[in-house]
């Protein structure tokens, strides 16, 4: 390469790593919480007769480790949609109409809050990462979101749709390499889920679209990231260090999300939990070779919550110390299974709760630590973070 192109090719890239330099986080205004649903939904879905099938929901919520969801969908809107409350029936058309500026729009209040941590102009915004599983149109919800938020028109815009759970460590593995190939680039990056998308009536044959009744919630996470801080007017929060992705062999059949006429179509094997706990170790190892780090205890960790037994059976094969997993527990907890976004609330709440409990970094007093993001294939992107000092 002449001396030129590489002159030209080394002014385009950023000195330091993609760093986190703020976070927003929003949800819808109705909470349900989950001891009450089954009989929300049961009612909305005039299934009340399926007395046994209503019994096993409940069972399955008090054993889901979430205490309440937040959601889109209220009684009002489902029932001016009464084909959305069926187990099959053509529907996509009242979906897509329902969602497709209500996914930008939940984005936008997040954004909004990452944007004023920042506390810079939204107009040194140079490029958007917009991901949802939960809509579909063009032009697509980045359009939108940058329209609604006032984003330039020269914005760089990348839209992620359709990839489920494990797209909350996609955005951070593309953020990754967009910020450290843009010198000065400042990404904003946003994850906007609205289950609504996925809603349907119950079906005695398929307790697996039942169990994605009672575990997903609604919500949107936003970040703001670029290189070279400037420490002036900037605040890092966790530095991106690697990011790759896996797909486990042989999983297909595990966990798929399907685009039909009656809406976003759920399917979940009971081996799903098992299937990754087997396969975390390997990942990991891969991920930290450069480090030299095997201690899992000595990390800290931002898991997505996808379900109580992904987390348990994780923390039983890699035998982590109790409370490891405990922010992804919380999210979980608070506010279910938020699909993309999920991951994204976990980091933000690991960040606050360091500076409460007056830890010295952001991960909780480690420096080093992962993010990772599950979903369909199945997948498992793994995201090498490292945690700044806390001021």
């Amino acid at each position: 390469m002449s001396k030129l192109l590489q002159d030209i090719r080394n002014s385009q890239k950023a000195t330091g790593p993609a760093t986190v330099l703020a976070i927003g986080t929003a949800v819808p205004p109705t909470c349900y919480p989950q001891s009450e649903y089954p009989d929300f939904y049961f009612r909305m879905c005039k299934s009340e007769h399926m007395a046994q099938l209503k019994s096993k929901m409940k069972r399955i919520c008090d054993r889901s480790g979430i205490r309440q969801r937040f959601m889109f969908h209220t009684e009002e809107n489902l029932s001016q949609n009464s084909n959305m409350c069926k187990f099959k029936a053509p529907s996509l058309d009242a979906r897509q109409e329902m969602l497709i500026m209500e996914v930008p729009k939940l984005g936008v209040e997040a954004a909004g809050k990452a944007i004023q941590e920042w506390g810079q102009d939204r107009s040194k915004i140079t490029h958007l990462i917009f991901c949802t599983t939960t809509s579909n149109d063009m032009p697509g919800a980045d359009y939108q979101f940058a329209r609604l938020f006032g984003l330039s028109p020269k914005v760089n815009r990348t839209m992620v749709y359709q990839q489920g759970c494990f797209a909350g460590g996609t955005v951070l593995r593309l953020v990754k390499d967009i910020a450290e190939n843009n010198r000065g680039a400042r990404v904003l990056v946003v994850c906007s889920e609205i289950v609504a998308f996925a809603f349907r009536g119950p079906h005695e044959d398929h307790i697996d679209s039942l169990i994605g009744q009672l575990l997903f919630g609604d919500g949107a996470a936003a970040l703001v990231v670029g290189c070279d801080p400037d420490l002036r007017d900037e605040n890092p929060i966790f530095q991106i260090m690697s990011a790759s992705q896996t797909t486990i062999p042989d999983t297909l059949h595990t966990m798929q999300l399907h685009l039909t006429e009656a809406g976003l179509t759920f399917h979940l094997t009971k081996e799903v939990p098992q299937v990754i706990a087997d396969n975390m170790e390997r990942v990991m190892v891969e991920a930290f070779m450069p480090l030299g780090i095997t201690d899992w205890n000595s990390i800290f960790w931002q898991v997505h919550p996808g379900e109580k037994a992904i987390l348990d059976k994780i923390e039983e094969k890699l035998e982590l110390d109790a409370g490891k997993l405990r922010d992804s527990r919380y999210i979980l907890s608070e506010y279910g299974n938020l699909t993309s976004a999920c991951v994204l609330f976990v980091m933000d709440e690991m960040r606050k709760r360091s500076a409460r409990e007056g830890k010295k970094t952001t991960g909780e007093g480690f420096e080093w630590g992962v993010a990772v993001g599950l979903g369909p294939g199945l997948t498992v992107e793994t995201v090498v973070m490292r945690s700044v000092p806390i001021p």
